[in-house]
């Protein structure tokens, strides 16, 4: 978070602290097509889950049962979506925040 120099009219969401919803997990939806893209695959709480077996909809109960199941962070700026730490990813983040 610290690379992306957030600007001030940014507002950041503790998601430990305010769980994801069910609005909220439709929008990300929405954007991605995909709750498999925004599952954290290195989450330790998915060690006892067989990945093979993940369905849409077993992943869209995963993210709505625990915060580390998310990957993150999740950044929504301009109707854009920016999901996880990937150098890709901060990159294009940090270019859409400071154009």
């Amino acid at each position: 978070m610290k690379a992306l120099n957030l600007p001030s009219e940014v507002t950041l969401v503790d998601i430990k602290k305010e769980p994801l919803d069910a609005p909220l997990l439709d929008m990300l939806y929405a954007k991605t097509q995909s709750y498999k893209a925004l599952l954290n695959t290195r989450a330790q709480k998915l060690k006892g889950v067989d990945k093979q077996q993940l369905t849409e909809a077993n992943i869209k109960a995963l993210l709505l049962e625990h915060y580390s199941y998310l990957k993150r962070p999740v950044l929504v700026f301009n109707d854009q979506l920016f999901v996880g730490n990937a150098p890709a990813t901060v990159l294009a983040a940090k270019a859409a925040l400071h154009e």
